[in-house]
Protein backbone atom coordinates (compact mmCIF):
# COMPACT_ATOMS: atom_id res chain seq x y z
CA UNK A 1 0.00 0.00 0.00
CA UNK A 2 1.25 3.47 -0.83
CA UNK A 3 1.10 5.94 2.04
CA UNK A 4 2.00 9.57 2.51
CA UNK A 5 3.57 10.39 5.87
CA UNK A 6 1.81 13.14 7.83
CA UNK A 7 4.44 13.23 10.61
CA UNK A 8 8.09 12.25 10.94
CA UNK A 9 8.53 8.67 12.13
CA UNK A 10 12.04 7.63 13.09
CA UNK A 11 13.58 5.08 10.70
CA UNK A 12 10.38 4.93 8.63
CA UNK A 13 9.73 8.21 6.86
CA UNK A 14 9.63 11.96 7.05
CA UNK A 15 6.63 14.25 6.73
CA UNK A 16 5.51 14.46 3.10
CA UNK A 17 7.40 11.35 2.00
CA UNK A 18 5.57 8.73 -0.08
CA UNK A 19 6.45 5.10 0.60
CA UNK A 20 5.19 1.63 -0.13
CA UNK A 21 4.58 -0.36 3.08
CA UNK A 22 2.80 -3.59 3.94
CA UNK A 23 -0.98 -3.32 4.15
CA UNK A 24 -1.24 -4.54 7.76
CA UNK A 25 1.46 -2.17 9.00
CA UNK A 26 -0.19 0.73 7.20
CA UNK A 27 -3.71 0.00 8.48
CA UNK A 28 -2.90 -1.14 12.01
CA UNK A 29 -0.13 1.29 12.91
CA UNK A 30 0.62 4.17 10.54
CA UNK A 31 -2.94 5.22 9.69
CA UNK A 32 -4.40 4.29 13.07
CA UNK A 33 -1.79 6.38 14.98
CA UNK A 34 -2.01 9.31 12.54
CA UNK A 35 1.52 9.00 11.12
CA UNK A 36 0.35 8.47 7.55
CA UNK A 37 -2.66 8.28 5.28
CA UNK A 38 -3.30 6.13 2.28
CA UNK A 39 -2.10 7.76 -0.91
CA UNK A 40 -5.13 8.83 -2.93
CA UNK A 41 -5.68 11.81 -5.18
CA UNK A 42 -7.82 13.44 -2.48
CA UNK A 43 -5.27 12.91 0.33
CA UNK A 44 -2.40 14.05 -1.87
CA UNK A 45 -4.33 17.20 -2.85
CA UNK A 46 -5.13 17.95 0.80
CA UNK A 47 -1.49 17.49 1.76
CA UNK A 48 -0.31 19.81 -1.01
CA UNK A 49 -2.83 22.49 0.05
CA UNK A 50 -1.69 22.17 3.67
CA UNK A 51 1.96 22.41 2.63
CA UNK A 52 1.29 25.51 0.52
CA UNK A 53 -0.52 27.13 3.46
CA UNK A 54 2.40 26.31 5.79
CA UNK A 55 4.88 27.82 3.31
CA UNK A 56 2.77 30.99 3.00
CA UNK A 57 2.61 31.28 6.79
CA UNK A 58 6.36 30.71 7.01
CA UNK A 59 7.02 33.48 4.47
CA UNK A 60 4.77 35.87 6.40
CA UNK A 61 6.60 35.07 9.67
CA UNK A 62 9.97 35.63 7.99
CA UNK A 63 8.79 38.99 6.64
CA UNK A 64 7.61 40.11 10.10
CA UNK A 65 10.86 38.91 11.68
CA UNK A 66 12.92 40.90 9.16
CA UNK A 67 10.89 44.04 9.86
CA UNK A 68 11.31 43.56 13.61
CA UNK A 69 15.05 43.00 13.08
CA UNK A 70 15.31 46.39 11.37
CA UNK A 71 13.73 48.06 14.42
CA UNK A 72 15.70 46.11 17.01
CA UNK A 73 19.05 46.88 15.39
CA UNK A 74 18.46 50.53 16.35
CA UNK A 75 17.48 49.83 19.97
CA UNK A 76 19.73 50.73 22.89
CA UNK A 77 18.44 49.82 26.33
CA UNK A 78 19.88 51.08 29.57
CA UNK A 79 20.02 48.92 32.67
CA UNK A 80 20.96 50.41 36.00
CA UNK A 81 22.96 48.17 38.33
CA UNK A 82 24.61 48.38 41.72
CA UNK A 83 28.39 48.41 41.64
CA UNK A 84 31.09 47.81 44.21
CA UNK A 85 34.73 48.78 44.40
CA UNK A 86 36.40 49.58 41.05
CA UNK A 87 32.97 49.70 39.37
CA UNK A 88 32.54 45.92 39.67
CA UNK A 89 28.94 44.90 38.93
CA UNK A 90 27.18 42.76 41.52
CA UNK A 91 26.02 39.65 39.66
CA UNK A 92 25.30 39.83 35.96
CA UNK A 93 22.57 41.05 33.62
CA UNK A 94 19.97 38.34 33.01
CA UNK A 95 17.72 37.75 30.00
CA UNK A 96 14.78 38.54 32.31
CA UNK A 97 16.10 42.08 32.90
CA UNK A 98 16.58 42.60 29.16
CA UNK A 99 13.07 41.25 28.47
CA UNK A 100 11.56 43.67 30.99
CA UNK A 101 13.42 46.60 29.41
CA UNK A 102 12.18 45.56 25.94
CA UNK A 103 8.62 45.20 27.28
CA UNK A 104 8.76 48.80 28.48
CA UNK A 105 9.69 49.85 24.94
CA UNK A 106 6.73 47.88 23.54
CA UNK A 107 8.53 44.86 22.06
CA UNK A 108 7.02 41.43 22.70
CA UNK A 109 10.11 39.24 23.08
CA UNK A 110 10.22 35.98 25.03
CA UNK A 111 13.00 35.42 27.55
CA UNK A 112 14.14 32.27 25.71
CA UNK A 113 14.72 34.27 22.51
CA UNK A 114 17.41 36.38 24.19
CA UNK A 115 20.91 34.95 23.72
CA UNK A 116 23.71 36.21 25.94
CA UNK A 117 26.95 34.55 24.83
CA UNK A 118 29.11 35.78 27.70
CA UNK A 119 27.73 36.99 31.03
CA UNK A 120 27.36 40.78 31.18
CA UNK A 121 29.30 41.68 34.30
CA UNK A 122 30.83 45.05 33.47
CA UNK A 123 29.68 48.60 32.84
CA UNK A 124 29.44 49.91 29.29
CA UNK A 125 27.88 48.77 26.02
CA UNK A 126 27.26 45.11 25.24
CA UNK A 127 25.69 43.47 22.20
CA UNK A 128 22.92 40.90 22.72
CA UNK A 129 21.40 38.67 20.03
CA UNK A 130 17.67 38.04 19.87
CA UNK A 131 16.38 35.05 17.92
CA UNK A 132 13.40 36.27 15.88
CA UNK A 133 13.01 33.33 13.51
CA UNK A 134 14.91 30.12 12.76
CA UNK A 135 17.87 31.96 11.23
CA UNK A 136 17.06 35.65 11.76
CA UNK A 137 18.79 37.39 14.65
CA UNK A 138 18.19 40.92 15.85
CA UNK A 139 20.99 42.70 17.68
CA UNK A 140 20.36 45.17 20.47
CA UNK A 141 22.81 47.19 22.49
CA UNK A 142 22.61 46.99 26.26
CA UNK A 143 24.12 49.95 28.09
CA UNK A 144 24.96 48.99 31.68
CA UNK A 145 25.16 52.05 33.93
CA UNK A 146 25.55 52.65 37.65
Amino acid sequence: MKVIFLKDLKNQGKKGEIKIVKDGYAQNFLIKKGYASQLTEKNLGEYQKEKALEEATEQEERKKAKELKEHLDQVVIEIKVKVGANDKVFGSISPKQIKEALDQLGYKIEKRQIEIKTPITSLGFHQVNILLHKDIFGKIKVHVIK
